[in-house]
């Protein structure tokens, strides 16, 4: 049985699909979704923490989306851990470490930056499933995708930010 707790390792000669995305393994890509999956458990637990620790009139309505997106973060890691299942894997069962602070924009800005982060691997994660012939799994995660955006759009907007550019240079080309 393959080991899917450990981190994928680099393949130096590993061709790269016609879009730019590194061609992996089936076994690699099982990898990058565990990291993925450890990261939505990361979410979930922010989003709880953040969205009962938020103090002040101007916190409420992000509290209250805070909420709602703890929810929609369970159930991307119920697909992403059906879907590492489906390749053979066994799903991780350890978040990414949490941040937390006094300081509500701090909190805030911790889970914007987490949220690029989701974006800019799940981008990728598109790529590569598409590259191996995953096709399927490749939508699950864009309906993903779509969803991590509009936490971003949200969590810009409270910051009273614009929302931040996560395209890889690639990308932007």
């Amino acid at each position: 049985m393959m080991d899917t707790q450990t981190k994928a390792k680099p393949v130096a000669d590993r061709r790269s699909a016609s879009d730019g995305a590194r061609q992996v393994t089936r076994e690699e890509l099982i990898n990058l979704l565990n990291e993925d999956l450890a990261r939505e458990y990361q979410a979930i637990i922010g989003y709880v923490i953040y969205s009962q620790v938020l103090k002040g009139a101007e916190y409420m309505a992000i509290a209250a989306e805070l909420e709602k997106h703890a929810a929609q973060e369970l159930q991307h890691a119920l697909i992403i851990a059906k879907q590492i299942d489906y390749l053979g894997g066994m799903p991780v069962a350890v978040a990414k470490p949490v941040r937390t602070s006094p300081r509500a924009k701090e909190m805030l800005q911790f889970d914007l930056d987490n949220e690029n982060e989701t974006i800019r691997n799940y981008r990728e994660r598109v790529r590569q499933c598409e590259s191996i012939g995953e096709y399927a799994l490749a939508e699950h995660i864009r309906d993903i995708l779509m969803n991590e955006q509009e936490h971003q759009i949200d969590l810009a907007t409270a910051l009273g930010k614009d929302v931040p550019q996560v395209a890889s240079p690639r990308e932007q080309a």
